[in-house]
């Protein structure tokens, strides 16, 4: 500015050069306004979007409007929150409307009572999801108990059978595995050879006898 009004040759010219320099920045700042202004009223908050988040977009619009000079009612302000939320806040949107004093209420005190809301709704989803987890677990297991009955009573006395029998075996081997003696020193009373035992002799009977 200083190097432009240095050219002029009078103060009046001078003044006058300063006048149409700031009327260019007040038409530049007016088009700034008209801009914001556009984009406040187009602003909507999407159906994934956090609350949080849409507040910090509207806000800063907000901000710089109201730094540029231009008034900006904190009711009209509130008013356009509770028009742009999605379906999931119409509820308690609706609600602030009818019953809040929207006069008297400031941006934050709406935000506070829908993120209010939100954290409700969070908290039924997923108490609702964990007892449907749970019921699905219930039906597995009565399922299962359906299953067992369905058997007939042949099929029960064979499995029943097989059952004891593989135990038996079980029993057997584990019997047999935890003597732990040393088969090498085991000497057959029959025919006098280390390394079994004389029920296990394979020698003909008479000659046990001798």
């Amino acid at each position: 500015m200083l190097l432009s009004i240095s050219e002029k040759k009078t103060a009046k010219d001078g003044w006058e050069a300063i006048r149409l320099m700031c009327q260019g920045a007040d038409r530049v700042k007016k088009a700034r306004i008209q801009t914001l202004k556009a984009e406040f009223e187009i602003l909507c908050m999407e159906e994934s979007e956090q609350l949080e988040t849409f507040y910090m977009k509207l806000n800063g619009i907000v901000s710089t409007i109201r730094a540029l000079g231009e008034e900006m009612n904190e009711t009209y302000v509130v008013k356009k929150l509770l028009r742009a939320v999605p379906s999931r806040f119409l509820q308690i949107a609706s609600t602030i409307e009818q019953f809040g004093d929207l006069e008297k209420m400031s941006v934050k005190e709406a935000i506070g009572s829908l993120q209010a809301h939100e954290e409700r709704v969070k908290c039924k989803t997923e108490t609702g999801e964990g007892k449907l987890l749970l019921t699905e677990e219930e039906e597995s297991k009565r399922e299962r108990g359906e299953e067992k009955l369905l058997l007939t009573r042949e099929e029960w006395i064979k499995k029943a059978n097989k059952d004891s029998t593989e135990g038996s075996k079980g029993r057997g081997m584990r019997g047999y595995q935890n003597t732990g003696r040393d088969r090498s020193i085991v000497r057959c009373f029959n025919c006098k050879v280390l390394g079994h035992y004389t029920a296990e002799c394979k020698r003909p009977q008479r000659e046990k006898s001798q």
